[in-house]
């Protein structure tokens, strides 16, 4: 598995061939939809303008879920879609996507039947993919599992089981998954154009965001699978094309741990704008969210509102005993739900997360919509019809049964490199090449130099904030002990991928601008 992006470039520039498949997009769609394409044996090209997962694919809420609150919207289809599709990836990345079990409060004295059936429902429909039954709780059995819960006026609560996982650790095997196959795929190569030869899609031109090295690439059909920005690609090949999306950004904050200890997460199925609240714990710590924010324009690098901080403050502080201020923020994170308007409907918190698969007059393909937990099924669908769209043989899907890189059953035993799954002993390997590698970079945070160097050498990492944000989650664990490390990772990406002094300065400056930005307080 060559994953050496220089190489990778040359071997397209040497390589004059036409690919079966060029997928634009690396988040959840365009990883998902790769790996679909290069495991059923087709010729695919994956093209990123940044990194893997750098927007929306690295910010959710870090739940494989079958989705309450679409349950309360009558959605039964696509409860029982995701539902299954949750089962399939705890099967397929038991490394990555562990049980979770869910508390919901209830405050009121209907809250308790009114949710206890809802959620018998939800344990109905995901049948022998279930996770666990739900059950009703006393108001000291509550207590017992979420001890920093609100007591007053609390009447009991709900207990029901979800999944919690890594989304952009999963994003980064999925890209491995991709090489397993026999695809490609690269980062930092933008989509500027789009070919057409007698009125159809027949290709790309790209722009190397690191070099020079442009390119023309020549496809039998092009998928569009970009998230915010499918609208933008939809328009290079129709300046007419109508607007497809809706995007509404949802805000994280991150708590330690001691605001709500034990295992259990907290549900709260309506706040005041409409979305579901979660409390979940994750990588010791407590992430809180998510708000819902219509936007007019999509950006990779979006920025919380005081608005969106003060609603989740304030909500946060509703349902626990210790109220989180400011101060108490590790980080804040903001992502961009890449929603289908529905036409007419400004309400985005009530925007289906249903997938849309559109195939132009051109033949450009677009799939858009959906969740990180159905990426694996839009990616089936998508394959499905741009085989037909590109002439090419049909061929059989095998990814509802494919074990993604990393795959380990007890992840426990790739201890303390349990996200790694199977390559944890590689990367033992790596920590022992040097004195130090193994060790902590900072006592606030678990990662070592050793994942920096694996990082450069195997996961495609190309700047320090590849590897703080996304390679490791240090930027989300605690943003401000993430700085105080970024010229240690400089140090260690600049010798690995034969960087300047220059860059490395200019990196680390970079860094930490961004890092800042996921501050509440300097």
């Amino acid at each position: 598995m060559n994953l050496d992006r220089n190489q990778l470039i040359d071997q397209l520039e040497d390589d004059p061939e036409i690919w079966d498949f060029i997928i634009i997009g690396g988040g959840a769609t365009g990883l998902g939809t790769a790996v679909e394409a290069a495991s059923r044996g087709y010729k695919t090209l994956l093209l990123e303008q940044h990194d893997f997962a750098k927007g929306t694919s690295s910010r959710s809420t870090k739940l494989v879920h079958g989705g309450v609150r679409y349950l309360r919207q009558g959605n039964v289809a696509l409860v029982l879609e995701a539902l299954r599709e949750r089962g399939l990836l705890r099967k397929n990345a038991p490394h990555l996507v562990k049980n979770q079990s869910f508390i919901v409060p209830n405050y009121d004295w209907w809250e308790g039947p009114f949710y206890g059936i809802g959620l018998k429902i939800y344990d109905k429909l995901a049948g022998d993919l279930g996770l666990g039954p739900s059950e009703n709780l006393s108001k000291e059995e509550t207590l017992d599992y979420i001890p920093t819960l609100e007591p007053e006026d609390l009447n009991g609560g709900v207990i029901y089981y979800d999944a919690q996982f890594d989304d952009a650790r999963l994003a980064i095997n999925l890209l491995q998954t991709i090489f397993d196959h026999g695809g490609t795929a690269l980062n930092y190569m933008k989509v500027t154009g789009l070919l057409k030869a007698n009125g159809l899609v027949s290709g790309v031109t790209v722009e190397d965001q690191e070099g020079d090295h442009d390119m023309e690439l020549q496809a039998r059909a092009v998928i569009n699978a970009t998230g915010m920005f499918t609208d933008q690609i939809r328009q290079m090949d129709n300046p007419d094309a109508s607007t497809l999306m809706q995007p509404s950004q949802g805000v994280h904050i991150v708590l330690d741990k001691s605001f709500q200890p034990g295992e259990s997460a907290i549900m709260v199925p309506k706040t005041d704008d409409g979305r579901v609240l979660f409390a979940v714990p994750w990588h010791d710590r407590i992430i809180v969210g998510t708000t819902d924010t219509p936007l007019e324009e999509p950006a990779l690098e979006p920025r919380a509102t005081d608005e969106e901080i003060d609603f989740l403050l304030t909500h946060a502080a509703r349902y626990l005993t210790k109220d989180p201020e400011p101060e108490d923020v590790l980080s804040v994170f903001a992502g961009i739900r890449p929603l289908v308007s529905p036409g007419g409907d400004d309400d985005t918190a009530s925007i289906s997360r249903d997938h849309t698969l559109l195939i132009d007059p051109s033949g450009l393909v677009t799939i858009a919509g959906g969740k990180w937990t159905t990426y694996r099924k839009m990616a089936e669908d998508t394959i499905n019809e741009a085989a037909v769209v590109a002439g090419l043989d049909e061929r059989e899907a095998i990814t509802e049964n494919l074990r993604l890189h990393g795959w380990l059953k007890n992840s426990e035993a790739a201890e303390p490199f349990e996200l790694y799954g199977s390559d944890a002993l590689s990367l033992k390997r790596i920590a022992q090449e040097n004195e130090g590698w193994a060790s902590q970079m900072h006592p606030n945070l678990p990662y070592t130099p050793a994942e920096v160097v694996w990082a450069a050498r195997n996961e495609m990492a190309r700047t320090v904030e590849d590897v703080l944000a996304r390679r490791t989650r240090a930027l989300l664990l605690d943003a401000r002990a993430s700085i105080e490390i970024a010229d240690l990772v400089a140090d260690l990406l600049a010798e690995e991928l034969g960087r300047s002094e220059q860059w490395k300065n200019e990196q680390i400056a970079t860094y930490k601008e961004l890092a800042n930005g996921y501050l509440l307080t300097d």
